[in-house]
């Protein structure tokens, strides 16, 4: 018999967030979050995504024992202003038991028959910053700290319940080595001579601080056209300026600027957290924050997380501006292989920016959708 139980509490939702740790243990791929970080995600006086969304965490038993866990979402900006009658799921782990999946997807069902909303879709977080996607090709690369890994049989699962692909998307890598000052040095002054542009390092997180609301608009402003984006609200830009800015290297933040010192692009690149993600085991204490902060400083791969460029310079070449950047500051610290944090399958603006890099795809995900 399988039981559903929402899980409210802390202690209960320390178990959800955990279920993964037992469903993976062994796994040389999968990277565990850190618990702390997890709960604060699900607390809803503390993560600003509560303020246009609301979640239930459920847990799966089967003879007394978690099976399974899911998370399901409403995010309101999206169903109100974008009109789009959604209801998400996300943080979906199960064993290989068709039925205890179908029996999690019910508490999705509920939820948005609650609401009056169309169809379901995820898995996915509250936000566009949120992890996304089923893992459908990979299962032997390690994962990052941006991404869910799942067992080959998470898609085979929807796929038996008559779910349909919503969103493919494709995770790539490249060797530093590809990174040829020749494509880009040349279109660098010239778009920096044509555009008067002017690119901006940082040496501190403090340097950084006076620029990040700009940020945070030029993504909304640059990301806006996207099918599944969801804008991020001013409360959330706080919350993230304080929780993740001073956690990157500020050498990995590029931004440049206009004549008038307008924002037209930024550039966020983050060291590979993975292999000390894995050390730490979902914790920082005792030692966990050594192994973050070993990788924060010697770390010799990078996950590109965002690139953003404002809708007027868009194909202008402005990217090959944060390329030149990046290109002294990752040969100064002798990076080895560069990897891309999820893109839509059909972003085929986002393809020809990378593609004398000669990257290659080594994993792809999907969201999946079904009507209510």
């Amino acid at each position: 018999m399988i039981t559903i139980k929402e899980t409210k509490t802390k202690s209960e939702l320390t178990e959800f967030v955990k279920f993964p740790f037992s469903l993976y243990k062994g796994n040389p791929y999968w990277v565990p979050p850190i618990i702390a970080d997890e709960l604060e995600s699900f607390d809803k006086t503390k993560n600003p995504a509560f303020e246009n969304a609301e979640a239930n965490f459920y847990l799966a038993y089967k003879n007394n024992q978690p099976v399974g866990r899911i998370a399901t979402i409403v995010n309101w900006d999206e169903v109100n202003h974008q009109q789009k009658k959604k209801v998400r799921f996300g943080w979906f782990d199960v064993i290989d038991d068709i039925e205890v999946t179908k029996a999690l997807l019910e508490k999705v069902y509920e939820m948005g028959q609650k609401f009056n909303l169309e169809y379901v879709e995820g898995p996915m977080g509250f936000s566009n910053l949120d992890k996304v996607g089923v893992l459908t090709e990979g299962f032997d690369e390690l994962g990052t700290m941006i991404t869910w890994y799942n067992h080959p049989y998470y898609a085979k699962h929807f796929e038996q319940l008559d779910y349909v692909t919503e969103k493919e998307y494709m995770e790539n890598k490249f060797p530093f080595a590809n990174a040829k000052p020749e494509f880009f040095e040349k279109i660098n002054e010239l778009v920096k001579k044509r555009y008067e542009l002017k690119p901006i390092n940082f040496k501190s997180t403090k340097d950084v601080m006076p620029y990040v609301d700009k940020m945070f608009d030029l993504f909304n402003e640059s990301y806006s056209k996207l099918s599944s984006f969801v804008a991020i609200s001013d409360i959330q830009k706080e919350y993230f300026k304080k929780k993740y800015i001073s956690f990157i290297n500020p050498e990995y933040i590029k931004y440049v600027e206009d004549k008038e010192g307008n924002l037209v692009a930024f550039g966020i690149v983050m060291p590979s957290f993975s292999k000390a993600l894995q050390k730490a085991n979902g914790k920082l204490f005792p030692f966990g924050f050594l192994h973050l902060l070993n990788a924060r400083r010697n770390s010799k791969d990078v996950v590109f997380y965002l690139i953003g460029v404002r809708p007027d310079y868009q194909n202008k070449g402005v990217t090959a501006v944060i390329f030149n950047e990046y290109y002294k500051t990752f040969t100064e610290k002798g990076i080895q292989y560069c990897y891309r944090t999820p893109e839509l399958s059909d972003n085929l603006a986002i393809q020809l920016i990378w593609k004398n890099f000669n990257p290659v795809v080594h994993c792809r995900r999907k969201t999946f959708r079904r009507s209510l």
